[in-house]
């Protein structure tokens, strides 16, 4: 078996700037995970593996007085992380942010971006309406399918 060693190392740097304590990568049937104090393992993927859950260390990120907290059954609707990595709410640190609570957007908009692996990945709106919570800070490391924005 072929371990890429180059993506290994950059996941482990990743974990490092992040914070996280587990990376996962899936790529056909080859599967890299990275995790901090454990190795890591690459072995074929016969399956989707479960999800795990966060640990019971990992604090929980209070809003700052920019996001809003919405309430537990709005975040069920809304807009999820499609990957794992680090959340930034303006193009740049001197921009403003793309969106603010109260904000009309439409679908296609860009809400945000998530850097995964150095690569900056757009998000964006998947439907027309208003934004009712922003559930993520500025440069925020954040999770896969972690919600992120509340559309109403």
């Amino acid at each position: 078996m072929n371990v890429d060693t180059r993506l290994v190392r950059e996941l482990a740097e990743m974990l490092g700037e992040t914070g996280l304590t587990v990376i996962e990568v899936e790529d056909g049937d080859r599967k890299i995970k990275v995790s901090r104090g454990g190795g890591f393992a690459a072995a074929p993927a016969p399956a989707p593996a479960p999800m795990m859950a966060p640990t019971a260390a990992a604090p929980a990120a209070a809003p700052t007085s920019e996001s809003e907290a919405a309430p537990a059954a709005d975040t069920a609707d809304a807009l999820k992380s499609p990957m794992v990595g680090t959340v930034y709410l303006a193009p740049d640190p001197e921009a403003d942010n793309f969106i603010a609570v109260g904000d009309s957007v439409k679908k296609g908009d860009t809400l945000l971006i998530v850097e995964a692996m150095k690569v900056m990945n757009p998000i964006q709106a998947d439907r027309d309406g208003t934004v009712k919570a922003i559930l993520v800070d500025n440069a925020q490391p954040i999770e896969f399918d972690q919600p992120l924005v509340v559309i109403a």
